[in-house]
């Protein structure tokens, strides 16, 4: 027959063999395992109080009373090792992804400023120093503000300097940047002194000095009693911060929306290159925008962004700085 200090013995005897089982395991999943063995409802202790039915109604109570008391006991030492091993494990994950912070980051290579861009950011600069004004506008123009406006009739010669992209809407793709020295004015009154950069497209054979999209960046100051002298020392002014104390000249030329016109050259490797056009904005143009001839005179010049690059940087081929060859790109 079955005696309650059997019974007893059994759940103090599983109590220890629970507590030193509990103690050694090293790890989350032996400690479930533990659990199941000991607290689970086929576990053993759930056998040992299998065999309370035998016992009087009188000592059940006494042996359930200490079987509750050894499952909070495992219970506890089962919740304070897995801790335990939590502990252990967070500790170990932390040592094995832990940042050094003096080891050399993995190098990636940065991304350079195109020649092109280079170049517009460094004449930018250049004429915001010297007081002027950022103005852009629309590549895709109408007529009048392409030409009209800028003293070119539609019979006017001058047109066919410019072989232009027409569309089929009538609309243009600007041959200039002109145009934006006419919207500008339409909107400011004078003294105004403002650089217009930008894409501009002209039917051009594409070669090794001609591209059918290139970019311009174009000057205009007007203002009362400018002249010419003006002109001439603003222009002197940006070449020499672009290019250096280098030999310059004026040639005369001709636009049509500027008289007098002139060309400048450069003395460069002991040769004479044309940089620019440039002249005095012809009173038609002051006119067509409000602006009063008799009182207010301007200046205007323009360069090709792509051949000052082709100058600085030595490039035998335009079509280059259009190829995305990073071996060329990254010499610069």
């Amino acid at each position: 027959m079955i005696q309650i200090n059997d019974i007893i013995a059994q759940l103090e005897q599983l109590h220890q063999g629970a507590k030193e089982a509990i103690a050694t395991v090293e790890s989350l999943e032996k400690l479930e395992d533990l659990r199941i063995n000991y607290l689970g409802k086929k576990g053993q202790v759930s056998k040992i109080l299998g065999t309370m039915g035998k016992l009087s109604p009188e000592e059940r109570p006494k042996v359930g009373a200490i079987a509750n008391t050894i499952k909070q006991g495992i219970q506890t030492n089962l919740d304070k090792k897995r801790s335990n091993l939590q502990a252990i494990q967070i500790a170990a994950q932390l040592k094995s992804e832990t940042l050094d912070v003096s080891m050399p980051g993995v190098y990636r290579s940065q991304g350079k400023i195109h020649p092109l861009n280079g170049l517009i950011d460094r004449a930018l600069d250049i004429f915001v120093g010297l007081g002027y004004t950022i103005s852009t506008g629309p590549e895709m123009e109408n007529d009048y503000y392409n030409f009209e406006a800028l003293n070119t009739p539609p019979d006017h010669p001058a047109r066919d300097m410019q072989d232009t992209f027409y569309l089929s809407d009538g609309n243009l793709m600007r041959t200039h940047t002109s145009s934006v020295q006419i919207r500008y004015m339409e909107k400011h009154e004078p003294p105004i002194r403002v650089i217009a950069p930008g894409r501009v497209y002209r039917r051009d054979t594409v070669d090794a000095t001609h591209a059918a999209v290139f970019h311009q960046i174009e000057l205009l100051a007007v203002d009362e009693g400018l002249r010419f002298s003006d002109l001439k020392g603003t222009i002197k002014e940006f070449l020499r911060q672009m290019f250096g104390d280098l030999p310059i000249r004026f040639r005369p030329s001709y636009f049509p929306f500027t008289e007098p016109s002139a060309e400048v050259d450069l003395e460069w490797n002991g040769k004479w290159l044309e940089v620019l056009g440039c002249g005095m904005v012809d009173p038609n143009v002051l006119q067509e925008v409000g602006y009063d001839p008799e009182k207010y005179t301007g200046f205007a010049a323009g360069f090709g962004v792509e051949r000052f690059a082709m100058v600085l940087h030595q490039i035998d081929d335009i079509r280059r700085v259009y190829a995305s060859d990073l071996r060329f790109l990254q010499q610069f």
